[in-house]
């Protein structure tokens, strides 16, 4: 799967998420399942892929070093977990949530770590995301910032053979596609018709102009599951 076909995936669960609900995990079959899928074609026979959208269609735990934990997608060869890929596709209210997703991304990754397993993540965000109120208004429009991306930058540079609660690799892709206005489309449910009648969006990778350590990829899925690939083919 290449960076277009990437993104064409990214679409696809955004309209899943319209027609839906923010709770469902259609939007995740198709982000995940897209990923499980190119990580079987790359990897081969020999590797079993667990996802939600793939194959049995089921998440699978990975024993960490202190409790197990469910992850998105899992590699594994024979009966032992290699790796997991961690996926998040934030929709809205990014700014509120950043430090809780940030924080429990850091200790998931520790858990499995120190376990002697793999640990990737994917992050995709949108650069313009709505903020939704309890009633659906939108009252704002949240522009992802240096600011929002800065504890991403120092992350970034982290040894990974030191710092266990640091991802092997992570994926930032972050996407510019929703071009609305919020003062006439005020509501979620103006917002999901809004976006459900355009046939197709016209979605991009953003120019993001902040330097990253080598730690994490900017905007580029081909390196970055080369890099899992590798890492898996290493460990096993």
């Amino acid at each position: 799967m290449d960076n277009k076909k990437f993104l064409e995936i990214v679409e696809q669960s955004f309209k899943k998420y319209l027609a839906t609900s923010a709770r469902s995990n259609e939007k995740l079959k198709v982000l995940h399942g897209a990923i499980a899928t190119d990580l079987k074609a790359l990897l081969g026979k020999d590797f079993n892929i667990q996802s939600l959208g793939f194959e049995s269609g089921k998440e699978t735990e990975i024993v960490g070093r202190y409790l197990p934990k469910k992850v998105d997608i899992v590699i594994s060869k024979g009966k032992d977990a290699l790796c997991g890929v961690a996926v998040k596709f934030v929709m809205s209210n990014y700014k509120q949530n950043s430090n809780n997703y940030f924080e429990s991304m850091l200790g998931e990754t520790a858990n499995i770590r120190t376990a002697n397993k793999g640990y990737f993540q994917v992050l995709v965000l949108p650069k313009k995301l709505p903020y939704f109120e309890k009633d659906g208004t939108i009252s704002k429009i949240e522009i992802i910032n240096e600011h929002d991306l800065a504890k991403y930058i120092k992350l970034s540079n982290d040894n990974t053979d030191l710092y266990f609660h640091t991802p092997n690799k992570t994926l930032i892709y972050i996407v510019d596609f929703l071009n609305f206005d919020h003062k006439t489309i005020s509501h979620k449910t103006a917002f999901a018709a809004h976006f459900n009648n355009i046939e197709k969006l016209d979605i991009r990778a953003d120019a993001v102009p902040y330097k990253f350590g080598d730690n994490i990829i900017v905007n580029d899925y081909e390196t970055f599951i080369k890099k899992v690939v590798a890492y898996i083919n290493y460990l096993s």
